[in-house]
Parts: structure tokens; sequence; C-alpha cells
């Protein structure tokens, strides 16, 4: 059994007082919502404030990003290292990384094993683009990036990250994919892959998460799904009751 994860990517939002507040919002029902890995995901100035406020509860902490080296002269970046101060976890590869800013598989792969090195957890995200999908590119494009992205790790290291299946085309759009089309994409294509490059008992055991307008009324469709396992959150995490509506609905269809 994977246990269900959901995440919150709260983006470009929040001061660090905006991010107390949300966080005082939601934190009593986001601990009441058992047998579920919830993680928040605020921007860098939050790590800090909220990891205060985490601190003691059973909800992890991520960044949204972060350099594969070290240290070094690299202005404006921050590292694996200062990120793991405060976090568990660091979505690496997120469509708008790569749309607005240059990320490509290489560079993916890169911070996926800056982040084991300092044991922080990857919530590595893949997903085609509008044009893609229309072109029937969707798998060829997504084993690109789950080649790509996880080349050089270990099976036992795959098995313990998170990937998020978001296709671009759904993100912030209100056009969420069905929950069977999603699941199919996770499930022939995700672990299909996986299996072929790390075995099938490891692509069985990655968790697998839908991103992509997930919102309080359409969660469950998709939890109800076998292959997929929780939800990398958007716009809906930036609402309290709406973040810990689909939490509960993860445990709920857990049962």
């Amino acid at each position: 059994m994977r246990t269900p994860f959901v995440a919150g990517n709260w983006k470009m939002h929040k001061t660090v007082e905006e991010a107390r507040l949300l966080v005082s919002e939601m934190l009593d029902g986001l601990q009441a919502v058992a047998g579920v890995e919830k993680v928040l995901c605020p921007p860098f100035t939050g790590l800090l404030p909220v990891a205060a406020m985490l601190a003691g509860t059973d909800i992890g902490l991520g960044a949204q990003n972060m350099h594969w080296e070290e240290e070094g002269a690299f202005t404006g970046e921050v590292s694996p290292r200062m990120v793991a101060e405060f976090a568990q976890f660091v979505i690496l590869g997120h469509s708008e990384r790569r749309a607005y800013f240059g990320e490509t598989d290489e560079t993916v792969n890169k911070k996926v094993h800056a982040a084991f090195k300092h044991n922080l957890t990857p919530i590595v995200c893949v997903g085609e683009t509008l044009e893609e999908r229309e072109a029937g590119q969707t798998e060829a494009v997504i084993r690109r990036q789950v080649e790509g992205g996880l080349a050089g790790l270990t099976s036992e290291q795959v098995a313990s990250l998170v990937l998020a299946y978001e296709p671009v085309w759904a993100i912030g759009t209100g056009k969420a994919a069905t929950p069977e089309e999603a699941n199919r994409v996770v499930k022939d294509v995700i672990r299909g892959t996986l299996a072929a490059l790390f075995g099938e008992e490891t692509a069985q055991a990655v968790r697998v998460l839908y991103g992509g307008s997930v919102k309080p009324h359409n969660a469950a469709e998709f939890f109800a799904q076998p292959d997929i396992d929780g939800a990398l959150v958007g716009g809906a995490s930036l609402k309290a009751d709406q973040f810990v509506a689909i939490a509960q609905a993860a445990a709920d269809t857990a049962g």
C-alpha cells in the first residue's frame, strides 16, 4: 500500500505575514486528517516561519526549487544545504520552471541527485504541453522526462521519491484531465517507464501524484484511480478550507 500524499505548491504567493495566517487557518484541520502525508511548499521567504509553525506536527515542509551546487557564485539561487536546514521535500522540474526559466531534463537530474545527497525527498514533475498533447507526443515527452530526470539513480532512491504528473495544459486553467486519462498516463507511461528502467517492484513503490486544477469537487475522482496516489495542489492550496478538504478526500478514498 502506498501512503497517499498531498502537497500544496503556493508558487509566488504569500508574504511571511500572509503565510503565517494561512498556516494558522489550516493547521488544526490538516492535523486531523489521518493516513495521508501532507506537505506545504511556500516560497523561500516562507520556509523559516512556516517551519516554526509546523514543528511538532505531522505536516512536512517543502521548497519549490533549488540549485544543484552546495554553494558558490550563483547570485539569486538557493542551495540544497540551505533548503535542508528547514525542509524535508523539494519540488523539482515544475513546468513553470521548465517554461519560464530554461530548466531541462539534465538540470532537473542534477537537482534530484543533489536533493538525495542532502536527505531531501524530491517531488519531480513531468507533463506535456497542449501542443505536445495535440501532436500525439504525450507518451514520448513524459518518457523522456522520466528517463532524463531520474538518470543515474538507484532503485532504492527512485522508490523513495515522489513523481507528479502535471499536464501543462491543465495547470491554472480550470481544465483538469479526466481521472481515467490521468490514470492511464500514470499507469502505462510513468510506471511503465519506471518498470523498464528500475524494475516492476520499484515502479509499484513510487507514489505518483496528479496536478492540474485539483479542487475539492474533483479530488476524490482522481484519488479513486488505482495508480494516482495524491495531488500536487496549486491554487486550492492557498485557501485553507479547500486544501484541508482535498487532504480529507485523500484520506476518505484510501479508507
